[in-house]
């Protein structure tokens, strides 16, 4: 009595599939190949899975990118801070491309804290850092003048630091938009690779055998 094992074996052996093909050899004398097509099914769905994933991948810094800009806006926008307008004697060089525009994304606040804040707490101390004005502050607690002085640098880096880090947001957002647009322009052409290769593989073994 044959196993299952055995009984699929000879179900195969002797299968229209399988004479066909032995009925080919003896008339070309030629040993047959096993068919890439049926060898090689699996081969594109694997392809095409891998490349769905690093689609998805993508899609997903594109939505976290853009979220993060997003909140920065909103963020931004409450805060009404605005540029200098056009002419005016306190629009410093390093910000005039925002002369009378809100400051409302990541590269104004920048610009914001960077040349124009940083520019003016500069002026305050001459060149002397909160940390530097407050060790002196406290080492002359009547000084009025340094208490003000401190007063004035720890609300302009607040402030500063405050922009600096919306921008530091607002970057990070714009390289995973960025990532995420690589990630399925990529994922695009993995996914069309091994489809491609496949009919190209099809098209020449359908050609073969009807030379043959």
């Amino acid at each position: 009595m044959r196993t299952p094992t055995e009984t699929r074996a000879r179900n195969v052996q002797f299968s229209p599939a399988a004479v066909a093909c032995r009925q080919q050899q003896r008339r070309t004398g030629r040993p047959l190949r096993a068919d890439p097509v049926g060898s090689r099914a699996a081969q594109p769905v694997a392809g095409e899975a891998d490349a769905a994933g690093i689609v998805a991948v993508g899609i997903i810094a594109l939505i976290g990118g853009n979220y993060a800009k997003s909140v920065v806006h909103d963020q931004l926008v409450p805060q009404k801070i605005f540029f200098p307008a056009p002419g005016s004697p306190e629009l410093l060089p390093g910000v005039k491309q925002y002369a009378g525009q809100q400051l409302v994304n990541g590269s104004q606040a920048k610009a914001y804290a960077n040349d124009f804040i940083n520019v003016h707490l500069s002026k305050v101390a001459g060149g002397q850092t909160y940390a530097q004005v407050s060790a002196a502050a406290i080492a002359a607690p009547t000084n009025a003048k340094l208490a003000e002085q401190k007063a004035t640098l720890f609300q302009g880096e607040t402030l500063r630091s405050i922009l600096l880090t919306a921008w530091g947001w607002s970057l990070v957002g714009t390289i995973a938009t960025l990532a995420g647009l690589l990630l399925i322009v990529l994922g695009a052409i993995l996914l069309l690779l091994p489809l491609a290769n496949w009919r190209v593989n099809l098209r020449g073994t359908r050609a073969a055998g009807a030379a043959a």
